[in-house]
């Protein structure tokens, strides 16, 4: 089958899709983007009256329409007030595997999805040969952020104030793990995802401590890769489909009741977008992604909803305590419909007072590549939620997402704010680190 017939399969299933959009504009009240801009081409209706000419605007300015449907955070905001159900985040992710398909990657992009993400020693290894050139590269600031700065790459990162990189992935850290299940009588896949295993190391291992403290069984393999959800936001669909069948691979090699990971975008790929593209994939992997996309869950959702886990008696011992706010991840409030559980988890440790911001779930403008491609835009959409973090006075933001950690902690550096950084799940941690 040639590429064009392809095409025009592609560009008709985008026209099934986009039958239930009335226009009715609801999408304008949540949309980060229009917020900031208030320009049609940047919300959703605006966007999807692109997507329904596609074919003809993809031939006249093909640059123009890739760019437009990359100021998309993919937040899913206004999915979520649709009062017809349009799944934008598919539909949008349709659309940017069509234009950029037909406009190809660049060499760069292409070494990266294909090649470097899908391979997990690859990746450890040019990490661990470039851990002596980062303090060349890294400007190391001494804030409560604990951020760096990297002026050789400004023209990638600009002004960006980004998280020290250990010195080790945390997959070679431990090792592999496969420990048996305890008193829970359960086992886990523990899925850190790229950023719990090269960036916030330090939460990734404050799940594993979780783990051993209710006696889950872990399989956690050293091999595991990204996700595939980078890849396919870029639209490169064979990166995406190497990371997945690499993953799916790995995991049929243990056996486990529940795939746990500490990034909801990573819980949603592996438990929606996987299954939404299973039948792309070889037949072989097929059943295995079905199977193992029903065993994803958020590690919030299981510890409350699964283990049961319940604030223990006592109180902080004369601690002093610390005022913390939490922000809500957008795929975490809306595609997965968790917001209570990590603000359990944070209330069971008694140092910790929790106190709500404003705003708490609108999104803190990272989106993944966003942030990249719209350096400017995301730090607006972020600037609001720190006025929200600093206006609640907490000494500490918590969320639930490394992404978030990432884009909150670079605002926070510009503004020069003692405020800290944390996972939900590190808060936690700590409380059954003092029981």
């Amino acid at each position: 089958m040639d590429d064009i017939t392809l095409l025009a399969r592609a560009l008709r299933t985008l026209d099934d899709k986009l039958s239930n959009c009335n226009r009715c504009g609801l999408c304008q009240s949540v949309c980060p983007v229009y917020g900031e801009t208030l320009l049609e081409g940047d919300v959703a209706r605006g966007k999807l009256a692109l997507v329904n000419n596609l074919s003809h605007e993809m031939l006249a300015d093909p640059e123009a329409v890739r760019d437009r449907l990359g100021r998309c955070l993919l937040c899913g905001a206004c999915h979520d007030v649709c009062p017809a159900g349009v799944n934008t985040f598919e539909l949008f992710l349709a659309a940017r595997e069509i234009i950029y398909g037909y406009l190809g990657l660049s060499p760069v992009k292409k070494a990266l999805f294909r090649t470097l993400l899908p391979n997990a020693r690859l990746l450890n290894l040019l990490l661990t040969a470039g851990l002596p050139f980062r303090k060349l590269v890294m400007h190391e600031e001494h804030n409560a952020q604990d951020t760096t700065q990297v002026p050789l790459l400004k023209k990638i990162a600009g002004n960006r104030h980004l998280p020290s990189i250990p010195g080790k992935t945390l997959s070679a850290t431990t090792g592999a793990i496969n420990s048996p299940a305890g008193k829970s009588r359960l086992k886990v896949a523990f899925f850190p995802g790229c950023m719990g295993n090269m960036v916030y190391t330090d939460m990734a291992r404050a799940c594993l401590k979780v783990f051993d403290y209710h006696e889950v069984g872990v399989f956690f393999p050293q091999d595991f890769v990204c996700c595939g959800l980078p890849a396919l936001t870029s639209g490169e669909i064979d990166g995406f489909r190497k990371s997945v069948m690499h993953n799916v691979d790995v995991f049929k090699t243990g056996t486990f009741d529940y795939i746990v990971t500490p990034c909801p975008s990573c819980t949603i790929t592996i438990r929606d977008v996987w299954v939404q593209r299973a039948s792309a994939m070889p037949f072989a992997y097929r059943d295995a992604i079905n199977e193992l996309s029903a065993k994803a869950i958020d590690i919030n959702a299981f510890l409350i909803d699964v283990l049961g886990v319940r604030k223990p008696q006592g109180g902080n011992r004369g601690r002093k305590i610390i005022k913390a706010t939490f922000h809500d991840p957008c795929h975490l409030r809306l595609s997965l419909g968790i917001t209570s559980q990590p603000r359990e988890l944070i209330r069971m440790n008694p140092q910790y007072r929790l106190v709500e911001m404003e705003e708490a779930g609108r999104c803190c403008g990272c989106g993944g590549t966003f942030t990249l491609n719209e350096p400017e835009l995301s730090a607006r959409i972020g600037e609001r939620k720190v006025r929200n973090i600093l206006t609640s006075q907490a000494e500490v933001v918590a969320t639930g997402c490394p992404a978030c950690m990432m884009q909150i902690s670079d605002m926070l550096a510009r503004r020069g704010s003692k405020v800290t950084v944390r996972h939900a799940i590190e808060i936690y941690a700590e409380a059954l680190e003092r029981r």
